[in-house]
């Protein structure tokens, strides 16, 4: 396990764009956090790292966003608004997940059961007004 400290930002795109360098074909990261803690950011310094060109913005409303610049494709994930595992699988997750790009997904919380094995697993908790924590775990079975 791995934590990191983040007090704007910047650090936190630094920290996710200095672990995109590791990660390799077929990494899926789920990432957990409260509402405007940094998921996004942290999506953003991914993406950078892998070198994405186009702008990263929150798939909120359309569940799904592909970036296919980088040195690997991006599959970036936001479940929020999904109402179950099988509207889930209708955006075809599973095929994402399995694939050979980078998939992320943010609000991981949200559908346990769905989630891949071997991940990371990235919980980003606020320990003060402008302050983060940001945890990178493994998780192998």
């Amino acid at each position: 396990m791995q934590e990191f400290l983040s007090n704007n930002e910047s650090k936190t795109k630094e920290f996710a764009k200095k672990l995109a360098s590791r990660l390799v074909q077929g990494s899926f990261l789920a990432v957990y956090g409260d509402l405007g803690v940094g998921k996004t950011a942290f999506v953003q310094g991914l993406a950078e790292g892998l070198g994405v060109r186009e702008s990263i913005v929150s798939p909120t409303y359309t569940i799904l966003r592909v970036y296919e610049s980088g040195r690997l494709p991006l599959y970036h994930f936001d479940v929020y608004r999904i109402a179950d595992e099988d509207e889930l699988y209708e955006t075809g997750f599973d095929e994402y997940a399995a694939s050979d790009g980078l998939c992320v997904c943010e609000w991981a919380d949200l559908i346990p059961d769905a989630l891949p094995v071997p991940r990371y697993d990235v919980r980003i908790e606020r320990t003060g007004e402008n302050t983060r924590k940001i945890t990178l775990q493994e998780v192998l079975k």
